[in-house]
């Protein structure tokens, strides 16, 4: 990867992620020694691989910056109000700090509803729709750790984004729509892109920054970027070798692109280190 891109930046993750993770480190280690020892709890109800490894990589890298780290796995038939009381309970527990759901999610199981029974103060993915309308509206909430993983980027590689435009494609309530919030905070102005726009690439050629957040690989090529544009690709979308590829052809940017973030390696590990970050920012709240 860092051949391919020899006149394009890398935009690795792993640097910033290791400082943050250091950072929770000592803040956990404050806060235990305080009393209140951060928890964080992660409900799943399936049997989808992938999100067992997630998860155990969460719950590893929770247990190395002293977070407790508690996988509460329902099964895959869970009903949903099984999940929600469950959601429900831990929200209502002093010892736990943060909560995640992850997905997927039984047959009838709503992600958006179920997440309604997180309660916002531990919400350290951003996935109740109260955090969601919070974030619109300018509040104070937790994002989701993608989107933030973002921007945290960004500033990392001290990309400036007043009044420069940012061109996001996607629209998930994981990853676009919080980004988008997020970019206008800073004064960005903002594009949002989805699969109905018509020449996607009409708009994406004008973007300074260009958030990518589709699941389809290798979507954005060199028509679709500007000479010297930041690009963030959001996307692991796994490969039949049992590797992960971005949704940007990053051969084909490469030389063009003014910086792209690597898949992996780029958005990822930053994501992580931001929900433990998360939930020890909410323990510190309800420390005495």
């Amino acid at each position: 990867m860092t051949s391919q891109l020899a006149a394009t930046t890398v935009v690795s993750g792993t640097g910033l992620a290791r400082d943050l993770r250091a950072e929770v480190t000592s803040a956990a280690a404050d806060l235990t020694a305080a009393g209140t020892p951060p928890q964080l709890a992660v409900v799943v109800a399936t049997a989808d691989e992938s999100t067992a490894w997630y998860v155990r990589s969460i719950r590893g890298a929770a247990t190395k910056t002293g977070i407790r780290c508690s996988v509460v796995d329902l099964g895959p038939d869970a009903p949903p109000s099984r999940i929600g009381a469950t959601l429900s309970a831990l929200s209502a527990d002093p010892e736990v700090h943060g909560i995640m759901l992850q997905t997927p999610l039984p047959d009838g199981a709503h992600f958006a509803d179920l997440a309604a029974s997180i309660s916002p103060e531990k919400d350290v993915d951003g996935a109740n729709p109260v955090s969601l309308g919070r974030l619109g509206a300018g509040l104070t909430a937790f994002a989701p750790a993608t989107a933030a993983a973002v921007l945290a980027l960004l500033d990392h590689y001290e990309v400036p984004l007043a009044g420069r435009h940012a061109v996001v494609v996607g629209r998930s309530t994981v990853v676009g729509k919080p980004a988008a919030q997020l970019l206008l905070r800073r004064d960005a102005t903002v594009t949002v892109c989805h699969r109905h726009t018509s020449d996607l690439a009409e708009h994406t050629a004008r973007a300074d920054v260009l958030v990518v957040a589709v699941g389809r690989t290798g979507l954005i090529t060199a028509e679709h970027v500007r000479p010297g544009a930041m690009v963030i690709d959001v996307g692991t979308n796994p490969t039949d070798d049992g590797g992960l590829a971005g949704d940007v052809d990053a051969a084909a940017v490469s030389g063009l692109a003014g910086g792209l973030t690597p898949v992996p390696g780029g958005v990822g590990p930053v994501t992580t280190a931001l929900l433990l970050r998360h939930t020890v920012e909410s323990a510190a709240r309800r420390s005495p």
